[in-house]
């Protein structure tokens, strides 16, 4: 496994290679409906991560959640409104 090194808002960090630039891919957090980053009504559990990434300069995906609630994506919308009859090609 190979660590790499970049610059990340001004401030050296180190990175697993084959992760770096992927942790959305991961974090519930961007599938969550309570996700409302920069704004009042962001969920209390991101906040204090985002909070504890920036004084540290990390980065934290989220993998567990006690308050993790699915966003409803565009397709289940869709879905909804065709009566549950779209097809995903």
């Amino acid at each position: 496994m190979k660590i790499a090194k970049y610059e990340h808002h001004g401030v050296e960090v180190s990175v697993r290679d084959d992760l770096k630039g992927r942790h959305r891919e991961f974090c519930l957090c961007h599938m969550c409906k309570r996700f409302n980053p920069g704004v009042a009504s962001n969920c209390r559990i991101a906040q204090a991560t985002f909070k504890n990434c920036v004084e540290f300069n990390t980065t934290t995906p989220m993998w567990e959640c006690p308050e993790f609630s699915l966003q409803e994506t565009e397709n289940d919308k869709e879905e909804k409104e065709a009566g549950g009859k779209v097809s995903r090609a």
